[in-house]
């Protein structure tokens, strides 16, 4: 468990250091920091000896004003760089500066170690007074839920074990939880959920947490594919490397359920996950089959490899059946989305100007950042083949995530916010070790009294 260390009255006291404010350094210690060429740099530490040799204080750089835009969590990268021991944020940060370097320290203190033991110990942090101590920690470990997950693999994280990681946060939660497994699917009416996961050898299914008994009520859907081979359109071994990853959005939505649920929100919440493996063997659905969804909405398939929205789509359809104030989905969805902003931010659909905003002002205040883009009614005929009511993969190539939220706002009723999020970190950065990674989880959070009027 990721947590802040307890009060310590021998901790070593931490100085954030701007760089262009050297006089920021304590007197005592500013000698030592010129000497040795310490700038101020985002990130880069500085360990202040005792005669002793053990460490008597602490620097770590916070960049110009022009690298922390470019930066998010420089300060927390100390965790992994300072030596082992307990620290005490001693001067240098406040507001939400303060906060933001609080948990990052915690997000950087993360270890994916089912496989192997860490490395090293970090550092680790008193609670800074003037922050929420317990909401940092449980985001923190509602973040490193997600990136457990997505970081196992499908060997160990198939949909069987997915239900199971749902089952224990539901445990811990005290919350109810519903299963819907194999060819009961077909029977209840799931069947493009049915469809997409028959193949494998692990049933697919349909995993259904509510907890909460009183205030607003939220849907939270996620895209729970545990490994995709891109089906009889198979991927080439290049793009299926990273495909135990596309269960991100399952791992995303489970991560922020764990956030709402420890931190004891006043709302109903509900997660649903259809979990599946899109493998190939005999029984698998093929290019141009046209399937029926549970909304009643025929779907030509004119791509096995664009699975994620046909499963998505009879889960909001059965999220709509029931009354709801908002539907949000998250999903590993498009190579589109990736292409159009990058692995960094989350991109997201909502109608309502005002959703976007509360979420917009939530990620610039959490570090989590994202960026709106349209649900352009105009490409609605791309998702019209003619023979069927809808195309799962239009030709052409043009604007592919934007028409994959148009196919999901299809089998809705309600109010819904859509991401098309990425779920990994290609390389290093504070607070984000390559791999796994919550995406958009903070930013929902944090403005859920403005979307749910809390």
């Amino acid at each position: 468990m990721i947590t802040f260390a307890p009060p310590d009255s021998s901790a070593i006291p931490l100085h954030v250091i701007d760089a262009d404010d050297m006089d920021g350094i304590p007197a005592p210690h500013r000698a030592w920091a010129l000497t040795c060429g310490f700038k101020g740099a985002s990130g880069v530490t500085l360990a202040i000896p005792n005669p002793d040799g053990t460490v008597a204080a602490a620097l770590v750089g916070n960049g110009s004003a022009a690298s922390r835009r470019r930066t998010r969590f420089g300060v927390a990268a100390a965790a992994r760089k300072l030596p082992a021991g307990t620290y005490a944020l001693a001067s240098g940060l406040t507001g939400d500066a303060l906060t933001e370097t609080a948990l990052g320290w915690l997000m950087e203190s993360y270890d994916f170690h089912r496989y192997a033991k860490p490395k090293s110990d970090p550092a680790r942090l008193v609670a800074p007074e003037g922050v929420d101590a317990a909401r940092l920690e449980a985001i923190a470990a509602g973040e490193a839920l997600t990136r457990d997950l997505i970081n196992t693999p499908t060997s160990d994280m198939s949909p069987a074990d997915l239900e199971s990681a749902a089952r224990t946060l539901a445990d811990r939660h005290g919350a109810r939880i519903a299963v819907i497994t194999g060819d009961d699917l077909l029977t209840q009416n799931f069947p493009m959920i049915h469809a997409v996961g028959r193949a494998s050898a692990t049933p697919p299914r349909l995993i259904d947490m509510t907890w909460g008994t009183e205030g607003p009520h939220i849907t939270l859907v996620g895209k729970g594919v545990c490994f995709d081979t891109g089906g009889l359109n198979i991927k080439p071994g290049s793009s299926m490397g990273l495909m135990k990853k596309d269960m991100g959005g399952a791992a995303t939505v489970l991560g922020l359920a764990h956030m709402i649920m420890a931190l004891g929100m006043p709302l109903r919440l509900r997660v649903l996950i259809p979990a599946v493996e899109n493998s190939i063997s005999a029984n698998a659905f093929r290019p141009q089959d046209i399937l029926t969804s549970r909304k009643g909405l025929t779907v030509e398939v004119n791509n096995t490899d664009a699975e994620g929205r046909l499963v998505l789509a009879d889960a909001l359809a059965f999220a709509c059946e029931e009354e709801t104030a908002l539907v949000i989905s998250m999903a590993t969805l498009t190579g589109a989305a990736r292409v159009a902003v990058g692995p960094d931010l989350s991109p997201f659909f909502a109608d309502d100007d005002n959703h976007a905003t509360a979420l917009a002002t939530a990620a610039g205040r959490v570090a989590d950042p994202v960026w709106r883009l349209p649900f352009h009614d105009p490409y609605e005929d791309m998702i019209e083949p003619g023979i069927a009511n809808l195309d799962n993969a239009p030709s052409g190539g043009f604007a592919g995530a934007i028409t994959a939220a148009l196919f999901l706002r299809r089998f809705t009723d309600k109010p819904y916010i859509h991401f098309d999020i990425y779920g990994w970190n290609p390389t290093a950065k504070p607070a984000r070790p390559k791999g796994g990674v919550g995406m958009g989880a903070r930013a929902i959070l944090d403005a859920l009294p403005d979307l749910l009027k809390l």
